[in-house]
């Protein structure tokens, strides 16, 4: 430390006495002596005092060198995927069945999805690429697709996955037993060839536009579900034979659709009835194990139930309705603990008529109906305009919708006349309209837990009130409502909603053939012009042809109106921020649903071995 000396003691040191008045000069001398040196200590304190403050700015810099160093490190920690935790997701319905060539929920496709894997996927940008397959070519301008497996792939029993399931999968589609909705894209195959373990090709008469969809499909196990019966052909049975066969097959397949075991990112490890599926991470998938130990899907079908679940943390992700995500998650505390998104969605919601049903075989009738829902006010109330109003199945914005288009306005008295038109009128005046004595009333049926299709048929209720037809609403659970009401066609009219797929090829939702009980045309819809249409979009490869021809087939059905086409919702799921790299892209939030992690100091669940 330095000693500080007062000037009196520095005049004291160099013997300077003021009563020397005579010896001007000495004290002259001595008085600038003591200048001097009082001159050279500040200079050595203001020195020290610099240096000081050299090291304090040295020190400073040094602290923050450390601190961003130990700052990165942390988030190169961070940044480095861990395992463990997992995921608790909510769906509204109960699976039906778990294998994806029978089931026809989302909820099924949703789990199943997890479980088995297929040749072909979609990219983040909606581009295909191989997924089980190592390599594919298309030959011959489409008419001839060669395929190579992936070496290695096992199935959840260690079993090698090869081109001897996937001939099996085919033969399972073709069969005519198989109850499934899904077979016309394996049925226009010319030619399946097993080439070797792991190689086959495919050929096709003329082209087929969803060629390599077709491969995207589900690949199924051949030493777990194959029965004797596979090897029996249906043409050489007789009728007793064939009905043994065709319920030893449909018993297999729903046995095996409880307890799948199949080779995709996760197993099924246990499914309680009404309640919930857990999922265990596959240790043998081929791209990896996953980060997340585990994925439980809990039955909720109340909306508000599953957001209270959410907000009590018992659920990590849902889809918010529009209510919740504009008035109830805009908090600061909701923002630190969930991440909100936000994308037009990958589906729309119509009303679908029976059309074996008398009310509904006069397309003026159908014409009427939309024409006296005020699509904007439905908007409104349903969905607090978070959705686009639409006129046909595809999405707005796609290359493939016809914007040119324009929607029946909403118009109660061009409704009356139209119902006029076609005989029906208020002949009693009780407020309902009626022909040859049978008033204009039917039952528009829904699914138990989708809250906004609920509102959906309340305002279509009140709305077609006013133009003097009776809506009754009926609520069925989910799995009744597809097996006994949907799939026999026991309905006057449903609301539900129709994913949009990537592909414009709707033949099996809109052909005449697709018409049958158990088919998705179970609205029972034939147009000879649709059927040429859709057969000749499937048949080309180029994309302005196919635009010619799917803008006519939306302007038949916009004319023909066998739904009324509703609305296309914004998806707004929300998730718990715990979660990492989820990365939103053209193709949704969960395309790399199996590379999403949780650090080890957010993790909550511990999954058993």
């Amino acid at each position: 430390m330095i000693k500080q000396e007062s000037i009196y003691n520095i005049y004291k040191k160099h013997d300077i006495s003021f009563s020397q008045k005579n010896n001007i000069d000495n004290i002259k001398v001595k008085v600038r002596s003591s200048f001097f040196y009082l001159r050279k200590h500040i200079k050595y304190i203001y020195t020290h005092i610099k240096n000081i403050e050299l090291n304090i700015k040295l020190f400073a810099v040094l602290c923050l060198f450390f601190s961003l160093f130990f700052y990165h490190a942390t988030l190169k920690a961070q940044s480095q995927p861990e395992f463990g935790d997992q995921i608790i997701l909510s769906i509204a319905g109960e699976p039906s069945n778990l294998l994806p060539f029978i089931a026809q929920d989302a909820p099924s496709h949703e789990v199943a999805s997890l479980l088995f894997i297929s040749l072909l996927k979609y990219d983040k940008d909606l581009k295909i690429v191989p997924s089980a397959a190592e390599s594919f070519e298309v030959l011959e301008d489409g008419k001839l697709l060669r395929f190579k497996i992936k070496e290695g792939i096992k199935w959840e029993d260690g079993v090698e996955f090869t081109a001897d399931d996937v001939e099996f999968t085919y033969n399972i589609m073709v069969d005519p037993q198989t109850a499934t909705a899904y077979a016309e894209d394996f049925l226009v195959i010319k030619d399946f060839k097993k080439t070797g373990k792991y190689t086959f090709e495919v050929r096709y008469d003329q082209v087929f536009a969803r060629s390599l969809i077709t491969w995207m499909s589900s690949m199924m196990p051949k030493h777990l579900l194959e029965t004797k019966e596979h090897a029996l052909k249906v043409s050489e049975l007789d009728e007793k034979q064939a009905a043994a066969r065709a319920q030893i097959l449909a018993n297999k397949y729903a046995s095996f659709g409880r307890k799948p075991k199949g080779n995709g990112a996760y197993a099924l490890t246990k499914w309680e009835a009404g309640s919930n599926l857990t999922l265990k991470s596959n240790p043998l998938f081929f791209e990896g194990r996953t980060y997340l130990d585990g994925v439980t899907y809990r039955v909720i079908p109340d909306p508000s139930t599953m957001f209270l679940e959410l907000k009590a943390k018992k659920i990590d992700m849902m889809n918010l309705t529009p209510l919740q995500k504009l008035h109830q998650t805009n908090t600061k505390e909701w923002e630190k603990n969930y991440k909100k998104f936000e994308y037009l969605s990958f589906g729309y919601t119509f009303m679908g008529y029976n059309l074996n049903n008398p009310l509904f075989n006069d397309k003026k009738v159908r014409q009427a109906i939309t024409t006296a829902i005020d699509k904007n006010h439905l908007l409104a109330g349903v969905l607090l305009a978070q959705g686009l109003p639409t006129i046909g199945p595809y999405k707005p914005g796609t290359w493939v919708y016809n914007d040119q288009i324009k929607d029946y306005s909403y118009d109660p008295d061009l409704a009356l006349k139209l119902l006029g038109e076609a005989g029906w009128k208020d002949s009693n005046k009780d407020g309902i309209l009626d022909k040859d004595g049978k008033n204009f009333s039917f039952t528009l049926l829904l699914s138990q837990g989708n809250e906004q299709r609920t509102k959906a048929a309340i305002i279509i209720q009140h709305q077609l009130k006013k133009v003097g037809i009776e809506v009754k609403i009926r609520t069925v659970e989910w799995a009744a409502f597809i097996k006994e009401f949907v799939n026999k066609g026991n309905f006057d009219a449903v609301i539900l909603g129709w994913n949009i797929l990537q592909d414009p090829d709707l033949f099996d939702v809109w052909h005449s053939s697709r018409a049958k009980p158990g088919g998705l045309n179970f609205i029972n819809y034939k147009n000879p012009e649709v059927d040429k249409l859709l057969e000749e979009g499937r048949s080309t490869l180029d994309q302005e042809k196919r635009k010619v021809i799917y803008d006519r087939f939306q302007e038949i059905l916009h004319e023909d109106q066998p739904y009324c086409f509703l609305f296309v919702p914004y998806s707004l799921p929300i998730i718990d921020a715990r979660f990492q790299d989820i990365k939103p892209s053209p193709a949704g939030l969960t395309h790399n649903f199996e590379r999403w992690w949780v650090p080890k100091n957010l993790q909550r669940y511990t999954i058993q071995p």
